[in-house]
Parts: structure tokens; C-alpha cells; sequence
């Protein structure tokens, strides 16, 4: 009998990946993936091997994930929730934590090739305009276009006609039309580096005038659960310089987020410094076009850890 882990293990890193693309939450997804893991090592027994063992498993975590969202909400960021604010000064909404935000989740999570090649569809662009479909076209559209899984495929895996598949794929594909473009120009540009560093030192020395330059004209800024977001350079570094800007105030330790640069945020407390949230950063050319600031306190571990684990030997090459 063929051994369970040698054949299955493989594919965690991208049945992760598709949770989270289901689900919008790096934890959600990562407890999926463990039931799904669960349910195949309990049927593995009787896998007669009429699909790919990769099939199989996207058959079962995809089942799992679809019984999950009949009884979750969907995972928006707070641009998917109102209009912006493109003065500084309105009236900050108090974070919401009654809304299950969308959550960032570590490129070292991830299948680092697909990552790389721009393959891997965890976009948070791409992530936050999946929440906008039903559960079941979500699937299919995740299924067909990222996965490239082919039409009788998804229909097996879905256990429905490949004309329903067809049918779901073209309403879901027409609904992410609608909400706008949501996949970015995916090839690294040079020197993005240097402008993560630029923006770093910009941040931590609290110079507005130096964050002006980094930044696009149409800049956004949104930080779940914060309901209000910003729109327009003049309004983002407005509300940067009065509300979060103070010199010695943050440590940013630069990381990777939805094949994204990201930055780790401690925030200073009494003598040391404190976990504080994830921001990521869209980057559009040679300057910042998106600051999601994620201030969650609890994802700050959850990326260190992942980036431990990263850089930690294999026990096959010790």
C-alpha cells in the first residue's frame, strides 16, 4: 500500500494556498487544511486511485471548505465596505471587531516557485474580490482560472455537469469584471528593495516629506478593523503624520505577504517594543500604490514563525 504522507505531503503548501483563497483567513485555512488531511488519511484505505491523488485532495479540501461557508460571512477589507475618505480630517470610524476581516497570509506558507512566477492567485487584490462571489462560484473560478483544473475536472470535484461548472465560471468571472481590475502587474520591479528600505526609514523617523515621494498621487490606505480608508496622497500622509507618524514610535521588519512586500509592525511600549499588526504594500512601477495596514496583533507570530521555519535546515540536509 502506498505510504500516506510520501504521497499526500506535497501538496500542503497548495491546498493551503486554496483554502485561504476560499476561506480569506490564514487560520481558517490552515484548520481546513488539517481536516482535510484528517478526512483523506481516514479514506486513504480506499483510494483506488480513479484520480490523482492531487484531485483526491482538492476534492476533499474543497468540499470542507464549502461546508465551512454556509455558516461564515464573507471576509471583506473595508474598501469593500463604503466609499473612501480623501481628507484627513473626517471623523475616524472605531475599529469593528464584530466583521471577520480578510487576513494576509506569509509567502513562506506558500509553494515558493508559484509565489515567484506569479502563479500562486493570493493577490490581496484578487483575495478581497473573491469574497465578493457565492461560495460555489469562488470554487469554480479557483478552480478553473488559478488552478487551471479543466472543465470536467471541476465538475467531478464539485460533484456537478461540466455545464454547470461552465455556467458558474462565466457569472463569476462577469461579477470580478464588475468589481474592477484586481490583478496588478506581477513582475517585481528593480529596485523595489530600495524603496521598501526608503519607506522604512521614511516611516520610522516619521518623515512625512520623504513618504511623499514613495507614494502614487491615488494612494490607498485601509486598516481592518478600521471601517475608514483613504484615497489620494494628500489624505494618506495627512492622516499618517497626525495619527501614526512619531519618531522612535516603530520597528518594521520587512517580510513578504501575498507575494507582496510586507512589513512586520512593533509599536513602542513602556521600554521595548510590541507586537503591533502586518501592513502590506502594492507597488506599482517605482512607487507605493496600496497600504493595507492589518492591525492584528496575533499575525505578527504567525509570520515570524513562518519565516523561522523558512530559514530553519531540513533534517535531510543536516
Amino acid at each position: 500500500m502506498p505510504d500516506f504522507a510520501a504521497e499526500t505531503a506535497p501538496f500542503r503548501p497548495e491546498l493551503l494556498a486554496h483554502c485561504y483563497r476560499l476561506l480569506g483567513s490564514i487560520h481558517d485555512a490552515e484548520d481546513l487544511v488539517q481536516e482535510t488531511y484528517l478526512r483523506a488519511w481516514r479514506a486513504f484505505g480506499g483510494f483506488e486511485g480513479r484520480s490523482s491523488v492531487r484531485r483526491w485532495l482538492y476534492k476533499i479540501a474543497t468540499t470542507a471548505c464549502l461546508t465551512a461557508l454556509q455558516t461564515r460571512a464573507r471576509r471583506p477589507l473595508p474598501s469593500g465596505l463604503g466609499a473612501p475618505a480623501d481628507d484627513h480630517r473626517v471623523a475616524v470610524a472605531a475599529a469593528d471587531p464584530s466583521v471577520p476581516w480578510l487576513q494576509p497570509i506569509p509567502d513562506a506558507l506558500l509553494d515558493p516557485a508559484a509565489v515567484v512566477a506569479g502563479r500562486a492567485g493570493v493577490r490581496l487584490a484578487f483575495i478581497a474580490a473573491l469574497q465578493l462571489l457565492p461560495a460555489r462560484q469562488r470554487a469554480v473560478l479557483t478552480l478553473r482560472d488559478v488552478l487551471a483544473f479543466g472543465t470536467a475536472e471541476v465538475a467531478e470535484i464539485l460533484d456537478t455537469t461540466p455545464a454547470a461548472v461552465d455556467s458558474a465560471l462565466r457569472r463569476a468571472r462577469g461579477r470580478l469584471a464588475e468589481a474592477g481590475p484586481v490583478q496588478e502587474d506581477l513582475a517585481e520591479p528593480a529596485g523595489q528593495g530600495r524603496l521598501l528600505d526608503r519607506y522604512v526609514d521614511a516611516f520610522v523617523r516619521a518623515d512625512p516629506g520623504a513618504l511623499v515621494t514613495l507614494l502614487r498621487a491615488d494612494v490607498e490606505l485601509e486598516m481592518p478593523p478600521i471601517p475608514t480608508w483613504f484615497t489620494g496622497r494628500d489624505a494618506v500622509v495627512g492622516f499618517l503624520s497626525r495619527r501614526v507618524l512619531r519618531p522612535g514610535a516603530w520597528r518594521l521588519v520587512p517580510a513578504k505577504a501575498n507575494g507582496q512586500p510586507a512589513l512586520l509592525e512593533y509599536e513602542a511600549v513602556g521600554g521595548g517594543f510590541a507586537a503591533h499588526g502586518v501592513q502590506v504594500l502594492t507597488v506599482l512601477g517605482t512607487r507605493v500604490a496600496r497600504i493595507t495596514a492589518f492591525n492584528d496583533p496575533a499575525l505578527v507570530p504567525l509570520f515570524a514563525a513562518a519565516s523561522r521555519d523558512l530559514r530553519r535546515p531540513s533534517s535531510s540536509s543536516s
